[in-house]
């Protein structure tokens, strides 16, 4: 395994039909698409998900990964969404704006924990517009249990605090230990961004309500290359949701990292970069 350069990653607002979204690039745009949905959580933002992915991935790719609708620094709706289906329809129509903004035909995915449903509820709504898939630590299934530590992670802004977002990250990984200068180093950022009033609001109108999960029939309908990605110690969204996904979903594939939580894309990176850039490479 070599060791990438480090690319430049540019980051900024990018105006579309209905959202502005804020969006990191990295890459060549005459190299291949990846496009990188993040997970949930009080404060995620796109870089911190995805700031190792970008900056290895960006040396061979194209790589563009936005805040979400409702999260960090892209639009918030001034009045909240009714329920997920209405955040899901609105999540899909920015990805799709995004990648005509783009002139992107078609673009690999990963997507992270709710960006795994994302990535997913894309397959069925546009094919044409994506090519191999990770889902990595996904949720979402019928067998998705809700963790004692998903309980808390979503009852965070009941109060609020950066002791308490601390704990909930340390939850998020195997060897807290190991991971406590990551932990620190992103505390201040997304704890102030947990505390948005706009933020604060998106959050808690996206879990109002509960997702519902895709029929088998429509997974089974699903025939792009997926690799299924999770840490074998996940707590939060548990190993058991990828072996539901791997079961219905036909051409998938999974590997499981050991010693590793809900975090892989950070615990695990240079393993999971490499991984990744194989699998969109065709290498398997």
């Amino acid at each position: 395994m070599t060791v990438a350069n480090e690319v430049t990653i540019k980051s900024g607002h990018v105006k579309t039909g209905k959202y502005t979204s804020f969006v990191n690039e990295a890459g060549s745009r005459t190299n291949e698409t990846i496009l990188f949905l993040h997970g949930s959580g009080p404060g995620v933002t796109s870089i911190a998900n995805w700031s190792y992915a970008l900056n290895d991935c960006g040396n061979d790719f194209h790589c563009l990964a936005p805040d979400l609708y409702g999260f960090a620094d892209s639009d918030h709706p001034d009045v909240p969404l009714k329920n997920r289906q209405m955040w899901m329809d609105c999540w899909i129509e920015q990805v799709i704006e995004l990648l005509d903004h783009y002139e992107i035909e078609k673009a690999h995915v990963v997507g992270n924990s709710l960006g795994c449903s994302i990535a997913q509820e894309l397959l069925l709504e546009y094919p044409e517009r994506f090519d191999r898939v990770v889902l990595m630590g996904p949720g979402g299934t019928p067998n998705t249990k809700l963790s004692l530590e998903l309980a808390r992670a979503k009852s965070f802004y009941d109060n609020p605090s950066k002791k308490r977002l601390q704990q909930i990250m340390g939850w998020f990984v195997y060897d807290q230990g190991a991971m406590q200068p990551i932990i620190d180093g992103l505390t201040d950022a997304r704890y102030a961004n947990a505390m948005r009033e706009e933020v604060k609001r998106s959050n808690n109108s996206i879990f109002s309500t509960v997702a519902v999960p895709i029929p088998v029939v429509a997974l089974n309908r699903i025939k792009h290359p997926i690799l299924l990605v999770h840490g074998q110690n996940d707590k939060v969204c548990s190993i058991d949701s990828s072996y539901y996904l791997a079961e219905h979903l036909h051409n998938a594939q999974l590997h499981v990292f050991p010693q590793c939580g809900h975090w892989t894309q950070i615990e695990k990176k240079d393993s999971f970069n490499y991984l990744i850039q194989q699998f969109f490479s065709n290498k398997f």
